[in-house]
């Protein structure tokens, strides 16, 4: 579980450093992005001290995960700040049932109280980013069923490798 959430948080703030290296201070949401790519940097750092006190590899994905998340966030803010909202509310609602599966694999064997209420706090920030993109235009983006559809599933994909490998 750190494994497979450090490597998301790790992806999170890749996609934010792409989006904003489109759209630098311009964007309308940029102040918003930048937020939330303080928050993701803050998550993957209590991920990234975790793992170092239990003796967790991180993911060997992690080289692709940089060049992915970073080509992800700026394709996307490529083709507007609607979009760039898009592909934060589909990660986010991707991450929010990935932190809510791992919650009640948590809490039925309530083995680890310190990560489980780590994963929550987090959830609640991932929904907060999911709702601002929301409100921000996410759902204005072209061919926004289709631009979201095709996130959430790579994000899944992503998931299910850094569980694995």
């Amino acid at each position: 579980m750190i494994r497979v959430d450090q490597a998301g948080e790790f992806g999170a703030t890749r996609i934010y450093a792409g989006q904003l290296a489109v759209m630098g201070d311009r964007g309308p949401q940029s102040a918003e992005i930048r937020g939330m790519a303080e928050q993701e940097a803050g998550h993957r750092a209590e991920f990234d001290a975790l793992m170092a006190r239990r003796g967790v590899r991180p993911t060997v994905l992690e080289p692709f995960w940089n060049i992915a998340g970073f080509a992800l966030g700026a394709g996307t803010a490529l083709i507007g700040p609607e979009a760039a909202m898009a592909c934060t509310a589909a990660v986010e609602t991707e991450i929010d049932n990935h932190y809510s599966q791992q919650l009640d694999e948590l809490e039925k064997d309530d083995d680890d109280p310190e990560l489980a209420a780590m994963i929550d706090r987090f959830r609640e920030d991932e929904r907060e980013h999911r709702d601002a993109a929301l409100a921000a235009g996410a759902e204005k983006a072209p061919a926004y069923p289709l631009l979201s559809a095709a996130i959430r599933l790579g994000c899944r994909a992503a998931i299910r490798l850094s569980e694995r490998i």
